[in-house]
């Protein structure tokens, strides 16, 4: 081991002193205090080295590694695998304005699932759900965007009926609830659904936050009455979030309501533009069909008038 250790020190100190410096040039005396300044002396060298050496995947003297060692090297289906799997499951193609979004749904939502530290809870699937409801709300065929709502869960990895029970447990519980409600239930107080939640990851170190809880608390927000703006929404979150709620970091979810609500608001401008086009489409085809109207009606009096003085001719004769 040492003489391996001796050879890396070697090879380490002529890499770093060659990589800056003309071929001919050597300055040994340089050349090693420009090195230990860099990494230190020798001894800590070969005690980083050796740590490296031996280091062995979740075996590490942490609670971290006490807690998820064990998922070391386990096989974890690949971000392309999982879009595979969504795409068979789907069976037919994703309609071309849409193939971007579901690409990079499939691919967050998959990263999440396989996360060590995710727990999925009432929230994160009814904040799945709301997503997914907004951006496929005015897709063209409505069996297709059921459809794809299915094979993104599927491929990911859960089971639908059990997410949409979850979703529905935390809705029906904020009917008629005020934000103070829910602030009381984010610190953990009481026997509901979101109580429970709540003591959950306030009891773990490595809860993890991810955008889809996020999203299912601002869902909360509009099932409690709280305006629908992002200013609105950035303040309660940061309550909820914040020390006299979950008493979890708020930067990011803040971040991700602001974004939800851009998302939303292009969304809402979007099926506005649509509807505008749909409505001119049908005015112009309205058009149309009275032109046509009037052409087969111009068309049927001349040839009534042809028949008459057809009539008239042979009469007259």
């Amino acid at each position: 081991m040492k003489v391996v250790l001796k050879a890396s020190l070697t090879l380490l100190a002529a890499s770093y002193t060659t990589a800056f410096a003309p071929f001919a040039v050597r300055t040994p005396h340089l050349e090693r205090s420009q090195l230990k300044a860099l990494i230190g002396n020798d001894s800590s060298i070969e005690a980083a080295l050796e740590r490296q050496m031996e280091y062995q995947p979740g075996v590490a003297n942490s609670d971290f590694a006490k807690r998820f060692g064990h998922m070391a090297g386990k096989k974890i289906k690949t971000v392309g695998e999982a879009f595979s799997e969504f795409t068979e499951l789907l069976g037919s193609p994703m309609n071309a304005l849409y193939r971007s979004t579901m690409t990079d749904i499939v691919g967050t939502t998959h990263l999440i699932a396989v996360n060590a530290r995710f727990v999925r809870d009432g929230i994160w699937s009814l904040g799945l759900l709301s997503a997914l409801d907004l951006l496929l709300k005015n897709y063209p065929e409505k069996d297709i965007a059921a459809k794809a709502v299915s094979a993104l869960i599927k491929s990911v990895g859960m089971d639908e009926a059990q997410i949409r029970k979850e979703a529905k447990e935390i809705a029906d519980w904020a009917e008629g609830k005020t934000q103070a409600d829910v602030l009381q239930a984010l610190a953990g107080e009481g026997d509901s659904p979101v109580a429970a939640i709540a003591r959950t990851a306030k009891a773990d170190e490595y809860w993890m936050y991810s955008r889809y809880f996020g999203v299912g608390l601002v869902k909360l927000m509009e099932l409690t009455g709280v305006e629908q703006n992002k200013d609105t929404a950035y303040m309660v979150m940061e309550e909820w979030m914040g020390d006299k709620g979950l008493d979890k970091s708020s930067f990011t979810a803040c971040s991700d309501s602001d974004q939800w609500f851009r998302v939303k608001d292009k969304l809402e401008m979007m099926e506005t533009l649509m509807k505008e086009i749909e409505i001119r489409e049908k005015k112009r085809m309205a058009e149309r069909l009275e032109e046509r109207a009037e052409m087969a009606l111009r068309k049927a009096e001349m040839e009534v008038k042809w028949e008459e003085e057809v009539a008239k001719e042979k009469t007259e004769s």
